[in-house]
């Protein structure tokens, strides 16, 4: 067998190396920010295109978004867990998630606009109790997939166990149950319309301002907020959120004002009870706006850091890519599942004190 030489040594040219690949080109913040930008553009436009059905049409049509809020929302959560949860478990999940929202919305419905069921008109708690069943509806459909999913411990021994059970609650619970008050909401007899603006107003009011005073004054003021949560966030950048909080609260007392009492009083809209007050009252009534706003924020906050810690103990960065440049349904409603809370009690309370 005849040796064979390397190239050079036969006088031939030697082979030259392959070029290496070139470097990933590093993302363009300016690209990534235009595509929020224009994402951000079109979440805006389908909520206010909702909220006119609502307006004009019926509540049912908010209900809808809210409902596809939570089986986008708890689709993710369980692609979240992966392979931690068992088919079984995951199709329980899903089917009570949207049950729960439209037992709620459907029951409302037929207890308020088809059997005619009212608050009383005197204010006072003894005056705001009626007799719609709603509540004791959805909460029968919420209990009931829990027993769905304890009912495998006994029919599925073999292939779920206390900790799938967990995690399935879990994606249960968050986020459809958190959806379920902003059902509640949007079925309000009186301020169901604030109460969306307060949520979805408020909530990314708190979110700009946040992250513009994170970015700008978060190196002089470093100090952080959640460290072993989200390393990212910064105490100035929640005191931004705050302001942020309050600012919307503005804006919402402004546009009720303006807006939706012009709406009313043109007759294109009803049962929208909103008076703009002069002297101490009004007075009071801006001040409530912006002390809500302010609290709103916190809670929105606050529900931003919760995704962050399950995100963090999951170990991924979003919890989906529907929405690009934001990730999933859920880290950008996330602010608003704990703000609706504390809007939905606020604005209950109000009822039953003053009407």
């Amino acid at each position: 067998m005849t040796e064979q030489l390397p190239p050079e040594e036969c006088g031939g040219p030697a082979a030259e190396p392959a070029p290496a690949a070139p470097a990933p080109a590093p993302a363009d913040p300016g690209n990534n920010l235009k595509l929020r930008m224009i994402t951000a553009t079109v979440y805006v436009a389908v909520l206010l295109g909702f909220f006119a059905l609502k307006i004009f049409v019926s509540d049912l049509f908010f209900d809808a978004l809210i409902l596809l809020f939570s089986l986008v929302g708890t689709y993710e959560m369980l692609r979240a867990f992966k392979d931690q949860l068992h088919l079984s478990q995951k199709i329980i999940v899903m089917i009570f998630a949207g049950l729960v929202i439209a037992a709620y919305a459907v029951s409302d419905f037929v207890f308020a606009e088809i059997l005619g069921v009212r608050l009383p008109d005197e204010p006072g708690f003894t005056g705001a109790v009626g007799r719609n069943y709603a509540p004791h509806i959805t909460f029968v459909v919420f209990t009931a997939g829990v027993a769905a999913l304890c009912a495998l411990l006994v029919f599925a021994h073999e292939r779920v166990s206390l900790e799938s059970t967990g995690y399935a609650l879990l994606s249960y619970l968050y986020p459809s149950f958190f959806l379920v008050v902003l059902t509640v909401c949007n079925h309000l007899e009186r301020y169901s319309e604030l109460a969306l603006m307060l949520v979805f107003v408020i909530a990314p009011c708190a979110d700009v301002f946040a992250f513009v005073f994170g970015r700008s004054l978060g190196k002089k003021l470093p100090a952080k907020l959640a460290p072993h949560v989200s390393p990212k966030k910064t105490l100035i950048g929640g005191l931004g959120g705050l302001i942020g909080g309050m600012l919307g609260g503005g804006i919402v007392y402004l546009l009720a004002g303006f807006g939706m009492s012009a709406l009313a009083d043109a007759g294109l809209i009803k049962g929208f009870e909103w008076t703009w007050n002069t002297g101490a009252l009004g007075a009071f009534d801006i001040v409530f706006y912006l002390g809500l706003g302010v609290l709103t924020a916190a809670f929105s906050q606050f529900g931003d850091l919760v995704e962050s810690a399950i995100k963090r103990k999951l170990g991924i960065k979003d919890m989906g890519k529907i929405l690009p440049g934001h990730g999933g349904i859920l880290d950008r409603i996330d602010s608003a599942l704990y703000a609706g809370l504390i809007v939905c009690f606020v604005l209950v309370i109000r009822i039953m004190i003053v009407g």
